[in-house]
């Protein structure tokens, strides 16, 4: 696949290797996998660092195998979900760094154009979220409101 951004094509990356069941050696059942990612999610962590923490702390490799279900799916069924999800958060805190940095370095055009870049990400995956009704019909991103929406 293609980058979006620039000419190259993609780099080849690991894949997973196929499993259709929870592997014997992980020791904590589905119930008690569900416990510990509403604690995490509920003191700060977000999707990924609890898929992390999981996989390095507690030897669960896949939570969808041990449990039948998404680190978003069982936060949404406990009620933990924020509004705003991961990749678009993460890419409105990137936003938000770069135009602080375009303010104190105005002439620095490379970063002008990565700002560019990252903003119509944003665009495109608001559209989409719009579309699938993870966010509001009428969301748009505001740069002036970046901070508001990072807290």
């Amino acid at each position: 696949m293609a980058r979006m951004h620039s000419r190259a094509k993609g780099k080849s990356g690991s894949t997973r290797p196929p499993r259709t069941e929870n592997p014997e050696w992980v020791e904590m059942s589905s119930d008690e996998i569900k416990k510990k990612i509403v604690d995490l999610a509920r003191h700060g962590s977000s999707t990924a660092q609890i898929g992390m923490t999981l996989r390095d702390s507690f030897g669960v490799p896949s939570v969808r195998l041990a449990t039948g279900l998404k680190v978003n799916q069982i936060l949404i069924e406990a009620d933990v979900k924020t509004g705003i999800p991961e990749d678009i958060r993460n890419l409105i805190a990137q936003a938000h760094n770069l135009r602080n940095h375009m303010v104190e370095n105005k002439k620095d055009l490379h970063s002008r154009r990565g700002l560019t870049l990252i903003e119509s990400k944003i665009r495109r995956l608001g559209k989409y979220y719009s579309r699938e009704g993870v966010l509001p019909p009428k969301w748009r991103y505001k740069p002036e409101e970046a901070a508001i929406l990072l807290r």
